[in-house]
């Protein structure tokens, strides 16, 4: 799927490229000087190889025509009060940059003058939305950037964390079309380990928007996501996924979202942990990998997340087996994919996941899943073989901290999963039953406590688990006496 324009962009730069400009008469009213006229009309409306053949002629002299320097004013400069002039200006500019490569690293070559001077403040021209000044600005700057590949103190610590932030207000809008630019322009710019770096400083802004455009593909933005994707109560999608996906995500908008997550996923040594930890990302990837609807997605989604384990296997394996990746993994084995890219892709993450899986026990899955902040009805926790062969392991894993998680994730209210409360009610009865004089551990961790207010849940498996649970602390309390 290629990265062309997006159709709105597209149909916007193609009007205004064709929208009569008075430019005789800008130059009289100062709008530009009659030598930065004949510039413009050297290359505006000729041919792609005349153009190119124009400015590498004068790389230097249309880089002063947009940036100007410390003798001449920029185009961009002049022509800011004039909306028609400037827009048809940063179309240009914009297109020349496409059609000369050597244009933009131009930009970074001279010392004489600051390549985002006259550009940048155009990104604040107006708050209209209807203003297509800032929007255009965006293209330019990009084009600028990516093409560059410059990563200067200028680019890395001013224009580019502006840029993303305009970026980011695209991806926020309810238009898929502006949307769907800024996801487009996020790709190009993350060319570098620098521009990725910032992306993820940004992620408020970048990353969490893009997070829920993901969930709402998955069936379940809005409330409590990731409680859903854990109990699988993820909204029901349509069949037949040609045109969009779950949440009225379009299939290029997913496509587009994945890439950048997938370049992200680069810096998944320093950040894996974090985006799981924020965002749940191996839970979501793996509901979103069962739905996939093209092998182009499906290629993506396995892409970024054997990015994600091979580089946080410690801490993001024991994730995914939670989130019954494996099982999928077998699934898709026997799919027959004409990508040879993904066949090596799937097979490496298979690998890697069934080389965890051949040394993980049922207690390491149990720690795993209490870890991860969110229980379900797995097997060990209904297990009176599990529960007498690890209680007192799990007392004393780690000075108690499974214990602590478990009263951390008991303080929640779980308004969408009330399941968690009961499973944790039934692992708390279940230490106490196995190791009744540990008992005054698990009240200074305020479960005892916290077992008794849960006895007047509305939910009646909660409220069943928790008079359990309180039933066998009073038992042994009385056998005691």
């Amino acid at each position: 799927m290629s990265l062309g324009p997006p159709t709105y962009l597209a149909s916007l730069q193609s009007n205004i490229r064709q929208r009569p400009i008075p430019w005789d008469g800008a130059v009289r009213a100062g709008t530009l000087t009659e030598e930065q006229l004949a510039k413009i009309r050297a290359v505006d409306k000729v041919k792609r190889d005349v153009r190119k053949q124009v400015i590498e002629a004068d790389l230097d002299g249309y880089k002063t025509l947009f940036a100007g320097n410390n003798v001449k004013r920029s185009v961009l400069e002049l022509a800011s009060k004039r909306p028609d002039v400037c827009q048809y200006l940063l179309v240009l500019l914009s297109d020349l940059l496409d059609d000369v490569p050597a244009l933009s690293k131009a930009f970074f070559q001279s010392e004489d003058s600051n390549p985002y001077k006259n550009i940048l403040p155009l990104l604040a021209h107006s708050t209209n939305t209807e203003d297509p000044i800032p929007l255009l600005t965006s293209i330019v700057l990009v084009r600028l950037m990516a093409g560059s590949r410059d990563e200067s103190t200028a680019t890395a610590e001013k224009a580019l964390p502006m840029l993303f932030s305009y970026l980011a207000s695209l991806t926020k809008n309810s238009d898929a079309g502006l949307q769907d630019i800024g996801v487009q322009e996020y790709s190009q710019l993350l060319y570098s380990r620098v521009c990725r770096q910032q992306f993820w400083k940004q992620r408020s802004e970048t990353v969490g928007p893009l997070i829920d455009i993901l969930r709402a593909a998955a069936g379940v933005s809005g409330g409590d996501a990731s409680a859903n994707l854990w109990s699988g109560t993820t909204a029901p999608l349509r069949s037949g996924f040609e045109a969009s996906v779950g949440g009225g995500v379009g299939l290029q908008l997913l496509y587009h979202v994945l890439l950048v997550l997938w370049q992200l996923s680069f810096e998944a040594a320093e950040i894996g942990d974090d985006l799981n930890n924020e965002y749940d990302i191996v839970l979501l990837y793996t509901h979103l990998l069962r739905l996939s609807p093209k092998e182009k997605t499906t290629r993506l989604v396995i892409a970024t997340l054997y990015n994600l384990l091979s580089n946080n296997q410690n801490s993001l394996l024991p994730t995914a087996v939670l989130a019954r990746l494996p099982q999928l993994l077998q699934n898709l084995s026997s799919r027959q994919f004409t990508d040879p890219d993904l066949v090596e892709d799937r097979d490496k993450l298979q690998e890697l996941v069934e080389e965890y899986t051949k040394t993980k026990t049922t207690f390491d899955e149990y720690v795993a899943e209490v870890n991860s902040g969110h229980l379900r009805w797995s097997p060990p926790h209904r297990s009176t073989v599990f529960w007498a062969e690890n209680a007192r392991k799990i007392l004393d894993y780690e000075n108690g901290e499974i214990v602590r998680k478990l009263a951390e994730i008991m303080q929640k209210p779980w308004e969408n999963d009330k399941a968690v409360l009961a499973i944790a009610c039934n692992d708390v009865g279940c230490l106490v039953r196995e190791a009744p004089e540990k008992r005054s551990q698990l009240e200074r961790y305020g479960l005892k406590t916290r077992i008794m207010e849960l006895m007047g849940e509305a939910d009646e498996n909660v409220r069943w688990e928790s008079l359990r649970a309180l039933g066998g602390w009073l038992q042994y309390s009385f056998d005691t006496k």
